[in-house]
Formats: C-alpha cells, sequence, structure tokens
C-alpha cells in the first residue's frame, strides 16, 4: 500500500483494514460454530450463533462510519480510493453472510427441534458449508494481503458450491415426490442449503472487490478466463 506524506491517513487506513480484519474473525467464528451445531446437533451452539449478530452488524456500521469520515476528510484519489469503496463493499458482504450464518442458525435450530425428524440430514449441507468457510478465509485473506490472485481460486470453488446445492435440491425434490408428509422439512433444509449457497457468493464477491483494488479493473460478471488473466495482472 502507499505511504503518504500524512501518517495520520496511514494509520486511519490501517486502523480501518484492521477493523474488517476484526469483522471478518467474528464472522468466521459464526459459521464455525454453525459447523459445529450441524455435526453435532447442538441446540446452544445454534443459540450462540443466533445471538451472535449483533456484533458483526455494530463493526459494519463502525467501518462504513469511519470510511465515510476518510472520503470527506482525506479525499482519497487512485488507489486508496479504490481500497476505501471496495472496503464499504466488502463489509456490506461480510455483514450479509453473519446475516444467512444468523438465519441458518435460526432455522436449523427449528428443524433440531421437531420431533421425529432425522437430523442427520444435516449431513447434506456439511460439505457446502465446509467449502464457503474455506471461501470466506480466502476471501479474508486476500483483502490482507490485497493479493488479486485469490479470485479465480474461490470463483471456482463457488461453482462446486452450486452444483452441490443443485444435488441437495434434487435430493430433496425425490423426498418430497416420495412422501408428501416430509415437504415441510425437506423445505426448511432447503432454505439452510440455498444461504449457505448464498455465503459462497458474498465470499466470491469480496475477492473481485481485491482485483479491483489493485489492478482497477470491475470483474463483475467476467468470464472465468478474464478473470485468471486481469487477476494475475495480464
Amino acid at each position: 500500500m502507499n505511504q503518504h506524506t500524512s501518517s495520520k491517513f496511514d494509520a486511519d487506513l490501517e486502523s480501518m483494514r484492521g477493523r474488517v480484519s476484526h469483522m471478518g474473525g467474528l464472522v468466521e467464528a459464526q459459521l464455525a460454530r454453525l459447523a459445529t451445531a450441524l455435526a453435532t446437533n447442538h441446540i446452544g451452539e445454534f443459540e450462540t450463533v443466533m445471538n451472535g449478530d449483533y456484533q458483526i452488524n455494530a463493526l459494519e456500521v463502525e467501518i462504513d462510519e469511519l470510511c465515510t469520515q476518510l472520503v470527506a476528510t482525506r479525499q482519497p484519489v487512485a488507489n486508496d480510493l479504490r481500497l476505501v469503496m471496495a472496503t464499504i463493499k466488502s463489509i456490506t458482504d461480510l455483514e450479509r453472510i453473519g446475516d444467512k450464518a444468523e438465519k441458518i442458525a435460526r432455522k436449523a435450530h427449528a428443524i433440531a427441534l421437531q420431533e421425529g425428524l432425522q437430523v442427520t440430514r444435516f449431513a447434506e449441507l456439511r460439505s457446502m458449508l465446509e467449502k464457503v468457510r474455506v471461501m470466506v478465509r480466502q476471501a479474508l485473506d486476500a483483502y490482507a494481503r490485497l493479493d488479486p490472485s485469490v479470485a479465480p481460486i474461490v470463483a471456482a470453488a463457488d461453482m462446486a458450491v452450486d452444483q452441490e446445492f443443485d444435488g441437495v435440491t434434487r435430493q430433496l425434490i425425490t423426498h418430497m415426490m416420495e412422501n408428501p408428509r416430509n415437504i415441510s422439512a425437506a423445505l426448511d433444509i432447503l432454505f439452510v442449503a440455498k444461504a449457505i449457497e448464498r455465503i459462497g457468493d458474498h465470499a466470491t464477491n469480496m475477492t473481485e472487490y481485491v482485483v479491483y483494488m489493485v489492478q482497477g479493473r470491475d470483474v463483475r460478471h467476467v468470464t472465468p478466463e478474464t478473470l485468471v488473466r486481469v487477476s494475475t495482472g495480464g
């Protein structure tokens, strides 16, 4: 990152990035608790995730205000402006990941409390959740290191998550067709699967913002080949 004549500006930018890392750590902790809850049917872990989203929301507001102040008082240009703007977008995606984790926990908590439901069906979601947890970690690392080369890796993982979601959807449709009494539970599980899939989308967005920060190119909606070329400086 560029050094500026104002050491206070550098400190403000580092503070901004540090808070994003802290917010990311909270999001990762939520996802880890969620993974544990889905693996063990631990009601308490679901409840912890349900009650922990407020910290992530508060950090989004705090970082957003800091970014607004930086734009107003420092009038950043070029790389610095892209960093601030990409940070604003990244914390929005992080907040939405936190929201998805909270909603998954709430729905899964309700499913787990339903008498007679086989909670082993959560196993169908664990692979998806593990993939998106890795994607979120990679996206946060890419932001911390300003490393655009991670974007194609996360994009490929997102495609794998999408395919896995399609597989879960087909299984649940079959499950519902075999016995209409399964429809309500299957729809609840489908809700959880879709929320996990959306977490992957948000992680992908974050790596695209890193490409924008470093390369100055908007790579939303580009082909995989173009993403690889741009993210590696080609």
